[in-house]
């Protein structure tokens, strides 16, 4: 369904919402960079919902059927990563603070008053700005394979940086898909491989529903101008698990150290063998440390 927040549109999925969904604690959901909620597999959802969870899941602006930003235009990526790199603000079409207001404009559309938020990646970044900004509205924060944005923590390698901005050699289906399965191939999770056939239909899957490359180039610049999260993260109040890959290529391991050592009172899990994907193993893995720690971390008040 589509729903009204923080004054755009934004498409979502409400999971485990059998009519006694009010009575059921929510789990939000907050996808990474240019991923659809439907990059959340149900291998991750469906044990949520088992546990008695209600899921909510969207996708974030300018993403899959959620309102979008073309009217922001283009900025020049290798400009603005220089402008960064010499200490001056990168100028983006929104902040993170805007997507986690976002966040925290879809739960009062949908008469939530608390929650369990749980991100991915950027989508990490995203909670942890809803953590701190309204203490009050989180039960708990997950964040998995993410960071706090601090100078100086590593980075992804250079084929991999280079692969977040190449664009695709053709924009046939077959084309894109083929693109996107290769740059996945270069973050997996080495010790839990997708099976081949069913990534590439959950790839095409995506590609049919929305293929909004601008928006992740938008997106992309709203990670770099968030410069001022590492501090932020000291005043987040609400319970924080913090899991990361140990073999993840693209956010190196440290910079979830980082995460959890900012946080006051964070646990900081690391998975062995998991990169930056969610194959059905992984998700098994992480949900198996999750669910434990959302139940100790209480019911809504």
């Amino acid at each position: 369904m589509k729903l009204r927040a923080n004054g755009i549109h934004l498409y979502v999925d409400d999971s485990g919402a059998d009519g006694s969904q009010n009575e059921r604690p929510v789990v939000l959901l907050i996808m990474g960079l240019g991923m659809q909620f439907i990059g959340w597999p149900m291998e991750f959802v469906q044990p949520l919902v088992d546990a008695g969870y209600r899921v909510v899941r969207y996708d974030n602006r300018d993403i899959g059927l959620s309102e979008g930003f073309e009217h922001a235009g283009k900025r020049n990526l290798v400009w603005e990563s220089l402008r960064a790199r010499f200490g001056l603000r990168v100028r983006s079409a929104y902040t993170l603070q805007d997507m986690a207001n976002d966040a925290l404009g879809l739960l009062d559309a949908l008469g939530i008053a608390q929650a369990h938020v749980v991100g991915a990646s950027m989508g990490g970044m995203i909670a942890q700005r809803v953590a701190a900004t309204a203490p009050e509205r989180v039960l708990s924060l997950t964040s998995i394979m993410s960071s706090s944005g601090a100078r100086g923590l590593p980075g992804p390698r250079p084929e991999i940086a280079s692969g977040l901005i190449r664009r695709p050699p053709g924009r046939s289906e077959d084309a894109l898909v083929d693109f996107s399965l290769g740059f996945i191939k270069l973050i997996a999770s080495p010790d839990y491989p997708h099976e081949p056939t069913a990534l590439a239909t959950r790839v095409r899957t995506g590609i049919q529903r929305a293929y909004r490359p601008d928006g992740v180039m938008r997106q992309l610049l709203a990670i770099g101008a968030d410069r001022d999260r590492p501090t932020v993260l000291s005043k987040i109040k609400s319970p924080t698990l913090v899991l990361h890959g140990e073999a993840d290529k693209l956010v190196p391991i440290a910079c979830g150290q980082d995460t959890a050592r900012r946080i006051p009172g964070a646990r900081f899990v690391p998975i062995p063998g998991m990169g930056h994907d969610l194959p059905p193993q992984v998700s098994a893995l992480l949900t198996g440390h999750i669910i434990p720690f959302l139940k100790s971390a209480g019911r809504p008040a």
